[in-house]
């Protein structure tokens, strides 16, 4: 069962990757409830298994093309974001204390916490893409233009998956000319 939701995970971020355009060093946060991967409602019945093994599916494909994962909290932690310090250092992320738990931040905040070489917590950040595995609302954590996209796995375990991209956004009105490769 975990190595099916592993394999699901990595073929979702793959392809989100590569729909998104995604480049080394941008920022893709994840929101996952572990809960509700295992066909629970979320907040119910966190799981440290699944989580392990979304984690274990996910961030070897970011780190193979140097994208930094920021793994969301739960509103336990106000939907804080478990990032690695280069990246907090890199975006000028204000790091806060806070170190997840399972319960207490999520499962899946916390194998990321475990996990990352040097993790801290940050509150915010303006992700250039998105993954939310289980309706948990990253949408706070992406920048203003978010655009769905539509994957071929549209699940992860029972859990529904959402993505989204970012572009700049459009200013300047009739007159104004536009680059085509961010439509």
């Amino acid at each position: 069962m975990y190595e099916s939701m592993a394999a699901q995970a990595r073929n979702a971020v793959e392809e989100l990757i590569d729909a998104a355009g995604m480049k080394a060093g941008q920022l893709l946060v994840v929101g996952c409830s572990s809960s509700e991967v295992i066909g629970k409602r979320i907040g119910t019945c966190s799981s440290e298994e699944a989580a392990a093994a979304l984690f274990g599916g996910l961030y070897p494909p970011l780190g193979e093309r140097g994208v930094f994962l920021a793994a969301q909290c739960c509103e336990h932690l106000n939907r804080a974001l478990i990032v690695e310090r280069e990246a907090a250092e890199r975006y000028g992320l204000e790091i806060v204390n806070a170190v997840p738990r399972p319960k207490a931040g999520g499962s899946f905040a916390a194998a990321a916490y475990a996990a990352f070489t040097d993790p801290v917590a940050v509150e915010t950040i303006r992700a250039h893409a998105g993954m939310d595995i289980g309706s948990t609302l990253i949408g706070m954590h992406l920048r203003p233009v978010a655009v769905p996209l539509r994957l071929s796995v549209t699940q992860i375990g029972e859990a529904p998956l959402v993505c989204a991209r970012t572009r700049p956004k459009y200013i300047g009105g009739e007159r104004a000319h536009y680059r085509g490769d961010w439509a």
